[in-house]
């Protein structure tokens, strides 16, 4: 994503060092499958501060859909050196992603929102097995924190099927404090560091009886 490249050179030292607030639905197809993870993510001002220079080509003074659709197609397309942050199973299995698709950038109250759908690269039917959707960086550069009212949904879902939401554990003291002091060129961690990032997701569990 541009903000993983260009924060280096423009944000303080600190993991995280994007800010996103996150709604994800899980859409199901007209055959009962689950077909696409439909995402909505809001940036912190900070980010969206630098992302958005240079933007307003017709210097009225408002970022409009059209000026702000560069950015987000190379949001899109930068995202998926890192899976697009979306990780999906059915069962044991690893589920994959087509394009993105239904992709723009709206700008309100000094805060860039992006949104965008990840079709499954073939539906898949929920039935004896659970869907299990995440959405997080294990890297902790990017930090996700979903909506309160509603973090996850379901959109034309079979009257049978479920969804539980579970957030992330609170990172102790001692380790925030540890990343806090890595700074944004430094994109890997040490291992034991990963080993607690990678505990940091926000899990929704699909299942269809």
């Amino acid at each position: 994503m541009l903000g993983l490249v260009v924060l280096t050179a423009t944000q303080a030292s600190a993991h995280p060092h994007v800010f996103v607030e996150a709604r994800a639905e899980v859409v199901f197809d007209d055959q009962g499958r689950v077909s696409a993870v439909r995402h909505v993510w809001r940036f912190d001002e900070a980010f969206t501060a630098f992302a958005v220079q240079g933007l307003d080509a017709n210097g009225d003074g408002e970022l409009s859909r059209e000026e702000l659709q560069p950015l987000a197609q190379v949001n899109v397309e930068s995202l998926a050196e890192y899976d697009f942050f979306t990780f999906l199973h059915q069962g044991d299995d690893a589920v994959g992603f087509a394009e993105p698709q239904e992709y723009w950038l709206d700008f309100y109250g000094g805060r860039l929102t992006l949104f965008y759908t990840l079709p499954l690269q073939a539906p898949r039917i929920v039935d004896a097995t659970t869907l299990t959707l995440d959405v997080y960086d294990p890297t902790y550069f990017v930090a996700f924190e979903m909506t309160q009212d509603t973090p996850f949904a379901m959109v034309d879902a079979p009257a049978t099927c479920t969804l539980d939401f579970t957030p992330p554990p609170e990172l102790d003291p001692l380790t925030a404090t540890t990343l806090a002091g890595i700074p944004a060129s430094e994109r890997d961690l040490a291992p034991e560091l990963l080993e607690v990032t990678e505990t940091l997701s926000n899990s929704a569990t699909i299942g269809c009886r």
